[in-house]
């Protein structure tokens, strides 16, 4: 199941040449699914191409993005020193209209993890659960 590739998107950065100007644009891609157990591995393949591998907004797509993407890293100094994981696992889900995502141009990973699973709700739980632990992870000491 996991080799499988899902007709879902996901973001690239693709750079359009028009005369000597580069402008950095985001593509839609298919999205492959990862194990639901590695936190790492999903915010590698999903999140790191807008927030960067080190958590710190500057994915190679974050120029491309109308608002930069949030340094996850701050979260929970942001948050009175406690990683506000409810919030997170609502914009992971999709239930949050965030002002820093603009237009929705962060996908709302919860249907696609739906995708993902087939319906299996359980799975689906499991990998918002791990993506969600590993961001906590990431928090400033």
């Amino acid at each position: 199941m996991l080799n499988r590739i899902f007709p879902i998107v996901g973001l690239v950065i693709c750079l359009a040449v028009g005369g000597a100007s580069q402008q950095k644009e985001i593509r839609h891609v298919p999205v492959k699914a990862t194990s639901p157990a590695l936190g790492h591995e999903m915010y590698t393949a999903y999140c790191a191409v807008c927030h960067g591998v080190d958590g710190r907004g500057r994915g190679p797509a974050a120029d491309a993005l109308k608002v930069p993407p949030p340094d996850l890293t701050m979260l929970a100094r942001k948050n009175g020193g406690t990683y506000p994981s409810d919030h997170v696992r609502s914009a992971i889900e999709g239930d949050l209209r965030l002002a820093a995502h603009g237009s929705k141009e962060m996908p709302v990973w919860g249907s696609l993890f739906w995708q993902m699973s087939q319906g299996h709700s359980s799975e689906v739980q499991l990998r918002v659960t791990n993506l969600n632990r590993y961001i906590e992870s990431l928090q400033a000491k």
